[in-house]
C-alpha cells in the first residue's frame, strides 16, 4: 500500500484479492488475530473457497467476510470495485458523478449512485474539538437554477422567488484548521447562533457578515462584523475562507452532480468537508494515498441501507435537517 501513489496503481493493486484481503485485515485486525465481528470470538476458520470465515461459538450468523461490519456489508460487489471507488470519491477535487463512476467501474448508474452515497456516509466525521482562535461563520443557499431545469422539474421544485425553494447551509471555519458545514432550517437567529455555540469555543475571535441573526454573540465571543454592502475585507475581519469553501462546494454541485435533492444535501456536505479538512497544506502534506487511507479507517461500524437512503423507512419531510 505504501507504494501506491496514483489511481492507476490503486486499480492494478486492488485487482488482486490477496492485496485487498491483506489491507482489510491490517485495518480491521491490526494484531493479526481474526475475530468474529458479531461475538468477538477468535474461534474462527477461514474458508478460502468462499473467501469467508466461520465462527464456532454457535450463534445465528457464524459466517462473516472482510466486508461484514463495514460500509461495504451486504454488497455483491467485490473490494476490487469498492476500493477504487473510495479512491475516486475522496480524491476528485470537484467530486465524481454517479454516471462517471458507473463508467469507470463497469456498473449501472443506480448501483454507482448507491455506492457513492454509502462512501459519503463513511466520510462523516465524528465529533472533533471545538473550533478556536480566529473563526469565520457564514451561510449560503444551495438550490438549482431554474434555467438549467427541465420544465417538469422546474414546476415541481420552483414554487416561489429568491431563496424560497433553496436549502440554507451554514459553515464555520477555523482559520488554519477545519471547517464544519451543516444544513440548517433557516437563517434565523435561533438556528445560526445554536450552531455557533455548539461548535465554537467561548472567547474565540468570531468574524461574520452583517446579518442581524448574529447579533448577541458578542457576550460569548470577540465578535466582529464586516458589512458586505460596504466592503468584503476589513483587516482580519472577513469571511473569505468560507467563501472559498462555498465556491468549491457549489462548483461540485453545479458542475459535477448537476442536481442534488435537498434531503441528500447533507451527505454532499460531508464529502466536501472531508476533502477540505484533509487537503494538502504547508502544515499538512496530505497526498491522495494518505487521504484514501484516512477514509478507509472510517468504514467500520457504519451501515447505510437503500431503504434508509431513499427515505422509505422514515418521514422525508424531516430528512433535509436530520
Amino acid at each position: 500500500m505504501e507504494s501506491i501513489k496514483t489511481l492507476q496503481e490503486a486499480i492494478i493493486h486492488f485487482q488482486d484479492f490477496e492485496n485487498c484481503r491483506k489491507l482489510m485485515i491490517e485495518l480491521r485486525w491490526p494484531d493479526g488475530k481474526i475475530a468474529c465481528p458479531h461475538c468477538g470470538s477468535e474461534k474462527v476458520t477461514y474458508l478460502a473457497k468462499n473467501r469467508v470465515w466461520k465462527c464456532y461459538t454457535g450463534h445465528p450468523m457464524p459466517k462473516f467476510s472482510l466486508k461484514t461490519g463495514t460500509i461495504f456489508e451486504d454488497s455483491p460487489l467485490g473490494l476490487d470495485k469498492w476500493l477504487p471507488a473510495l479512491w475516486l470519491v475522496v480524491n476528485c477535487k470537484n467530486g465524481i458523478s454517479s454516471c462517471e463512476l458507473a463508467r469507470d467501474l463497469g456498473v449501472t448508474q443506480k448501483t454507482a449512485w448507491f455506492m457513492a452515497h454509502r462512501l459519503r456516509f463513511a466520510l462523516t466525521e465524528g465529533g472533533f474539538n471545538l473550533l478556536c482562535g480566529e473563526v469565520e461563520a457564514d451561510e449560503t443557499f444551495i438550490g438549482g437554477k431554474a434555467r438549467n431545469m427541465h420544465v417538469a422539474q422546474r414546476r415541481r421544485r420552483i414554487t416561489g422567488t429568491g431563496t424560497k425553494d433553496k436549502t440554507a447551509v451554514m459553515g464555520i471555519l477555523e482559520r488554519g484548521g477545519k471547517v464544519h458545514a451543516t444544513v440548517v432550517p433557516s437563517r434565523k437567529k435561533k438556528a445560526l447562533q445554536a450552531e455557533v455555540r455548539k461548535h465554537v469555543e467561548a472567547g474565540a475571535a468570531l468574524y461574520t457578515d452583517a446579518l442581524l441573526s448574529y447579533e448577541g454573540l458578542a457576550a460569548d465571543y470577540a465578535h466582529q462584523v464586516v458589512d458586505h454592502a460596504v466592503q468584503y475585507v476589513d483587516g482580519k475581519v472577513h469571511t473569505n475562507g468560507l467563501e472559498n469553501f462555498w465556491s468549491l462546494l457549489k462548483r461540485g454541485i453545479s458542475g459535477t452532480y448537476v442536481s442534488v435533492e435537498p434531503f441528500h444535501l447533507f451527505r454532499y456536505l460531508d464529502e466536501q468537508t472531508f476533502r477540505y479538512n484533509n487537503r494538502a497544506t504547508d502544515g499538512n502534506p496530505m497526498n491522495d494515498a494518505d487521504r484514501f487511507k484516512l477514509a478507509l479507517s472510517q468504514i467500520t461500524g457504519k451501515r447505510l441501507t437503500y431503504e434508509h437512503l431513499t427515505g422509505r423507512d422514515r418521514d422525508m419531510s424531516t430528512a433535509a435537517i436530520n
